[in-house]
This record gives C-alpha cells, sequence and structure tokens, in this order.
C-alpha cells in the first residue's frame, strides 16, 4: 500500500514543495521522501525528516526503515553524512487512540456540515420571501433603527422573545442573559447595562419589557446554591444577582415542593430586576417624567401561556422604603 503525503513548506523568497511516498510492506514501511534541488540548510531538511518519521511511526504502528535518498535529488546531504537513528517507543493503545480519532472525525464535520447546510436554506429563504419582500422596509432600517421597546430576556435556546412574542425586525432591542437578570446600578458596568444605558438614553425606547419563563435553569441555580458559598463558577456568581427574590420566594412559600418555590421565584425575580432597573438614574429619570414604563412578563411554556404587567411607578415609591412593589395592568395570554 502506498500513501502520498504532499505538503508546502515555505522558505525564504519561494514555496519548497516536498512530496514523500510510504510504502508499507508488511510490518515495515519504507519512507522515501522527494524533493526538488533547492539552497535549503541541512538542518531544515533534518527537521523535516524527522517529522515525517514521527508521523509515519504513528500512523502505521511500527519502526520505519528509511531507503537511500537518490543523490541526484539530495545531492548536499551527501558531504553531511546524516544519520537518523530516531527509535520510539509507543504503545499499541496509544496508535489505536489516533487511528480512532481520524476514524471518528468525518462523521463529525459531516453532522457540522449538515447543520450548516440547513441553516444555509433558511437564510436563502428568509431572504426571498421576507427580506426581498420587504425591501423598503430593510432599506430604511439599514439607515436608522428607532425601537420602541427594551426587551430583556434568558438567554434559553427555548425562549426567542422575538419568535414567541411577533417582534419584527426595528421593533425590539434585545439583550439576553442568564435568568434575564438586570444587576443594580451599583454593581457596575456589564453587557447588560451597556445595553440598556445605549436603549434608553440614544434609542429613547419607550417600553422595557423583562421577560422570564418556566423552568428557568438560572434560578433553579440560584435557589439550589448556598447563600454563603464562595465560588470561582461565573454562573454562581451572575445569579446572586437574584438573593432578594430568593429571600422573598423563602419568606413566602416556603411550604411548596421545590419546584413550586422555582416557578415563585422565576416570577419574583422579575420584579427585582424592575425594581434594579430604577437604580439607574436615567431611567428612574425618564419612568417620573412619564416617558419609559417598566413592564414584566412570563412565558411558560410548558403550557405556552404569556403573563404580562406593568411595574406601577407612582405607587411602588411610596412601597419603596418598606421593600415592597406595586405592579398594574395584569394580564394573562392564552
Amino acid at each position: 500500500m502506498k500513501v502520498v503525503l504532499r505538503s508546502v513548506l515555505l522558505l525564504p523568497k519561494q514555496p519548497f514543495l516536498r512530496s514523500v511516498t510510504v510504502s508499507i510492506l508488511g510490518s515495515s514501511p519504507v519512507c522515501k521522501p522527494e524533493f526538488p534541488r533547492s539552497s535549503a540548510s541541512t538542518s531544515t531538511v533534518t527537521s523535516l525528516l524527522i517529522n515525517l518519521y514521527l508521523y509515519v511511526y504513528v500512523i502505521s504502528g511500527s519502526k520505519l526503515k528509511f531507503s537511500e535518498i537518490e543523490r541526484t535529488q539530495l545531492g548536499f546531504l551527501n558531504s553531511s553524512k546524516i544519520n537518523l537513528p530516531l527509535r520510539l517507543k509507543a504503545s499499541r493503545e496509544g496508535v489505536g487512540l489516533v487511528q480512532e480519532t481520524k476514524e471518528t472525525t468525518p462523521d463529525v464535520i459531516n453532522k457540522s456540515n449538515d447543520s450548516f447546510s440547513e441553516m444555509r436554506n433558511r437564510f436563502l429563504s428568509f431572504k426571498k420571501h421576507k427580506y426581498l419582500e420587504n425591501l423598503e422596509c430593510y432599506q430604511a432600517l439599514a439607515q436608522a433603527q428607532a425601537p420602541k421597546f427594551l426587551v430583556i430576556s434568558c438567554a434559553d435556546s427555548r425562549v426567542c422573545p422575538s419568535y414567541i412574542l411577533g417582534f419584527q425586525p426595528g421593533e425590539a432591542f434585545v439583550v439576553r442573559n442568564v435568568a434575564n437578570f438586570v444587576p443594580p446600578f451599583e454593581n457596575g458596568p456589564c453587557e447588560t447595562n451597556a445595553a440598556l444605558e445605549f436603549s434608553v438614553n440614544d434609542l429613547q425606547v419607550e417600553n422595557i419589557l423583562v421577560t422570564g419563563h418556566s423552568c428557568c435553569g438560572g434560578i433553579r441555580a440560584l435557589m439550589s446554591m448556598d447563600d454563603e458559598e464562595k465560588s470561582s463558577s461565573f454562573i454562581k456568581n451572575w445569579v446572586k444577582i437574584g438573593k432578594a427574590a430568593k429571600s422573598t420566594t423563602k419568606a413566602t412559600a416556603s411550604n411548596l415542593s421545590f419546584d413550586q418555590q422555582c416557578k415563585h421565584c422565576e416570577k419574583e425575580s422579575i420584579n427585582n430586576s424592575l425594581l434594579n432597573l430604577l437604580t439607574y438614574p436615567w431611567v428612574e429619570e425618564r419612568v417620573a417624567k412619564g416617558l419609559l414604563s417598566l413592564h414584566g412578563g412570563y412565558y411558560d411554556f410548558v403550557n405556552c401561556t404569556y403573563e404580562k404587567w406593568t411595574l406601577d411607578y407612582q405607587k411602588n415609591s411610596q412601597k419603596r422604603e418598606t421593600g415592597g412593589y406595586a405592579i398594574k395592568n395584569r394580564e394573562f395570554w392564552s
């Protein structure tokens, strides 16, 4: 059996083509490298031969015997009298691992290609049926955006807000994170409050919707962790933002099962995020002037229902000292 390996080595001023023929005869493969005449240094070629020796040894699982290199092709090696008595000690288990990886790799690549092939078809369908059919709208959006909503949603793959609530391009500025948390102003900068600042101060959105959902893994992580636990986990340090919602849940729903407590906390954390929004001076200023409204939403994807409510800023101002909050315009869509 013959295996031909080709690669290009970039040497100064010119590409250097290397062609190698490996003949495997029984358990002793013979390797015959062929090089065009070149001014390459002996050390460079030696390095290449050693690397090739290692490579073919791993493939075949046996020692190599190098055939005599033709003088007409590598005459400059004759004067150096290079000897390559390189011996490797490798277990067949290691070789088996390498061979197994080579066999499984194409399947993984094929699956990846299939995924992107489907994605390509979806994009082309979008372009044909949506983009081109609404070309004027998309050309206008290319010039500027003026969304009415900032939507703060969970990063969960099952709860895409644009898909569920039907937002069209240009209608909502969306930021997604684990458990749809809004950190308080004093926590410092992060991607969520960066999006908040831009959408409120520059885009001047009229509504902020914090939308949560059922079976939220971030809330479950919050409810499961020890309040005093110190961890290097990014997730645990992030979900600590919802500690106030967890405390309220433990105080008011301690008689419920853990799953029911998690569901209670999923909604409570939305209201906690609405209150955190008011810690940003430029948010509260616009809310107080009636230019901005804060809303909560909860998507139950098990039963496909949606709850929506609005934070009552006037009544909330009166309750802030007691740690409570007031909501209005509660709706249930089913």
